[in-house]
């Protein structure tokens, strides 16, 4: 039975995919720094019917060494960490660069940039161990260099957690091939996160514009994570990428709404 372990998993895309990977009978490792999220999670997915092992811990991706000891604390219950999913990750608050606080910036690079190459870094010579794996890292606004005031810095971690997912790939292939190393791109999904900034900060008010945009080409997390994992649990290639909100569904989506056809997540 294979096991996979995603961070921030605890709510939202994360638990999402973790429900999902459930009902396909793995071991699942729920991992998240909000406790009183984490023990909902579980109870949660013990209502999931499965043949697999709920394991669940608390642990900031910023350090090594609690990474370290997740992986150890879950392979004393399993046999093998098959996949590993970077998802954690907070957004900014929405001003421009000279108006952050330097702590801010520390701390969402430190999450969406630096808990993803630490994670990788962690769990990479298990799987390399074990001749088989596969990790993949969540992109996000930035990752195909789009700008947008306010976004400065969360787009700077999701362009560069791009580059260092190609980077990894590349290494796993000059390592053996034996990990796949691969690239989720959910495009907008309707959480708490595009609301909130730097997990649950401050609240992010978002013009009507944006939110118009979002009406039309956002999703539940469900929706995008059902795509998500089928494409993971199949694949059989590194340097993979899946992309949800493809050029071709926006575009389906905008004619559709000049008939009307769109959600209403954020009328009044």
């Amino acid at each position: 039975m294979k096991t996979v372990v995603i961070t921030g998993s605890a709510r939202g895309f994360g638990y999402a995919m973790l429900s999902l990977f459930r009902q396909k009978n793995y071991h699942v490792v729920l991992c998240d720094v909000n406790e009183e999220e984490l023990e909902k999670a579980k109870r949660n997915l013990e209502a999931i019917s499965s043949q697999g092992k709920i394991l669940a811990y608390k642990m900031d991706v910023t350090k090594e060494e609690e990474i370290q000891h997740l992986i150890s604390k879950v392979l004393e219950e399993v046999d093998t960490i098959d996949i590993w999913i970077n998802n954690a990750g907070v957004n900014q608050p929405m001003y421009p660069i000279w108006e952050l606080d330097s702590k801010v910036i520390d701390r969402l690079i430190d999450i969406d940039l630096k808990g993803t190459i630490l994670c990788s870094k962690c769990i990479m010579p298990i799987m390399l161990r074990q001749k088989s794996g596969a990790i993949y890292n969540v992109e996000g606004h930035g990752s195909n260099d789009a700008t947008i005031t306010g976004l400065s810095i969360y787009g700077t971690s999701k362009r560069a957690v791009t580059y260092f997912t190609e980077a990894l790939a590349k290494e796993s292939d000059d390592a053996g091939g034996y990990v796949k190393v691969g690239k989720i791109t959910p495009g907008i999904m309707i959480t708490n996160f595009i609301g909130t900034s730097m997990g649950d900060g401050d609240k992010i008010e978002l013009d009507e514009k944006t939110k118009n945009v979002y009406n039309i080409l956002g999703d539940p997390p469900e929706v995008i994570a059902e795509y998500m994992v089928e494409k993971i649990s199949q694949n059989q290639k590194n340097h993979a990428k899946f992309v949800w909100l493809t050029t071709g569904r926006a575009m389906r989506r905008f004619i559709g709404a000049l008939f009307g056809k769109k959600n209403h997540y954020f009328d009044s």
